[in-house]
């Protein structure tokens, strides 16, 4: 069998895995944002069907980079506050050790971030605290307080602990919900991947993946591959130049 043949079957597959996944279904033709047209192969149901040939190409451009990524084991910071989408965020961030916001981004997580750092270590600190056994030395209710402090903190910065310094890249979950992180990580010359549906524009993403990104099944294959490719980068050595 030919290089050709062979290279065509796993594109095959691999548009396969995509509708599998349920990677086709966009939105209705009034939320499409225009930067998305070229993506769209037509419509169903009222609801418009991304190109998977497109998908898959854009998707494996990004795959390639996620994978350079890994093989210097840089940093990618995971976000998406989208019910359908913190479970499998937090499991893939977690799966190979990078920070990630399964909820609210705070505004200036990356553009102020050394104050961010600021309240991670106060939250560490704290957590290092109780599990000592050092906050004995405070009242009953100073201890309450302080419980109360380190749950609020720990759901708004639990998640980016392992982020010493601005990550080389981020990864969000439909970057029009996500447009604060989107927009805070383009200023501080971070590179974006995004999954985005047919509302999002693509046009503000350096590595868009159109595809569906309201579907728990469909956000966990994506993130699945993004973890497989990171992986695969590890095992590999940096190219020389």
């Amino acid at each position: 069998m030919s290089k050709t043949t062979n290279t065509s079957n796993a594109g095959n597959t691999q548009v396969e895995a995509l509708f599998t996944a349920g990677a086709h279904f966009g939105f209705v033709k009034s939320r499409r944002h225009p930067s998305a047209k070229p993506f769209i192969f037509g419509v169903k149901n009222k609801i418009e069907i991304f190109d998977l040939e497109k998908t898959k190409d854009s998707l494996n451009t990004a795959l390639e980079f996620v994978e350079s990524l890994g093989s210097r084991n840089a940093q990618i910071l995971f976000v998406s506050g989208k019910n359908e989408a913190i479970s499998a965020i937090t499991k893939t961030a977690e799966k190979i050790n990078m920070p990630y916001v399964a909820g609210r981004f705070i505004g200036g997580t990356l553009t102020n971030f050394p104050e961010i750092r600021k309240r991670v270590e106060k939250m560490e600190s704290w957590i290092s605290q109780k599990e000592k056994g050092e906050l004995a030395k405070y009242t009953k209710k100073e201890r309450l307080l302080i419980d109360r402090e380190i749950d609020r903190l720990r759901v708004f910065f639990f998640g980016i602990s392992p982020m010493k310094n601005l990550p080389a890249a981020i990864f969000v979950v439909d970057a029009k919900k996500e447009s604060i992180a989107v927009k805070e990580a383009r200023k501080m010359g971070i590179s974006v991947i995004a999954l985005c549906g047919t509302d999002n524009n693509l046009n503000e993403v350096e590595f868009p993946i159109p595809g569906n990104d309201a579907s728990r099944t469909s956000i966990e294959f994506f993130l699945q591959k993004i973890a497989e490719s990171y992986k695969a980068g590890q095992l590999k050595k940096p190219a020389t130049v």
